[in-house]
């Protein structure tokens, strides 16, 4: 007979393109036997202010994949993708709760996890690194001032093609990353779910003493927020200790 005892059982839906979010998210999780992560994929290859970009985040397409995950018994939902902070948060409030509605289950999104993060740690100001065009990092910045976070600087990377994200190196976040830092913002956010910020996040923090907020953490940490399980290692963002 199956145990009445179990995990706590997370769901993501995953960009297609992303290479990143799964292993990262483990590589979180470290040794802990708690939780188990389970992931969908819907297709998004490109990052761009136009519509054939915008329509990969299709509601429903999202609502179909987040019912696939409820199957598996998840005991929350995530978009994990940053789509939400260029369409504006009212996109993924809209969308959480078409999740909530289709599945019964809790959901999020990457957005509203940093605007939870923002709230719970007192965020007003940061310093923002993305892979993105400037334009994308404009609509963020925009996005972001409606609900209360100023972007006191921020880097774009240039890059269009999701799955060159994943391929951008320690090397080439760090002079950024400090330079950013040294404005001594609230918070240095790394945006985007298939850059491999957390690994710079202890280095930086211990350089600067500026928190860094990863947006594969901050996912992850607000699902196990949402699921009630313990939260994270400080090495991955010491906000997002618990």
């Amino acid at each position: 007979m199956p145990s009445a005892a179990r995990k706590t059982r997370i769901g993501m839906i995953v960009p297609s393109s992303n290479t990143c979010l799964e292993p990262q998210s483990y590589r979180i999780l470290g040794d802990r036997d708690d939780v188990t992560i389970h992931f969908t994929r819907i297709p998004v290859t490109r990052i761009a202010l136009d519509d054939s970009s915008d329509r990969q985040f299709d509601p429903a397409v999202m609502r179909t994949a987040a019912e696939l995950l409820a199957t598996a018994g998840v005991d929350v939902i995530a978009w994990n993708g940053t789509s939400g902070s260029w369409l504006g948060a009212d996109h993924d409030r809209e969308l959480a709760g078409e999740i909530a509605d289709a599945t019964g289950i809790p959901a999020t999104t990457s957005t509203l996890a940093y605007l939870a993060a923002f709230e719970s740690f007192g965020t007003e100001q940061i310093g923002l690194f993305t892979p993105y065009t400037e334009d994308v990092n404009r609509a963020v910045m925009d996005s972001y001032q409606r609900d209360g976070i100023k972007t006191i600087g921020h880097r774009a990377l240039g890059l269009s093609d999701n799955e060159s994200f994943a391929r951008v190196t320690d090397d080439e976040m760090r002079p950024g990353s400090l330079e950013l830092a040294a404005a001594r913002p609230d918070a240095l956010v790394y945006l985007c779910t298939n850059l491999y910020g957390a690994n710079l996040a202890a280095e930086v923090e211990a350089e600067t003493g500026v928190p860094v907020l990863d947006s594969v953490a901050v996912t992850l940490w607000h699902c196990l927020k949402l699921a009630g399980s313990p939260l994270l290692a400080p090495r991955w963002g010491r906000l997002l200790a618990g």
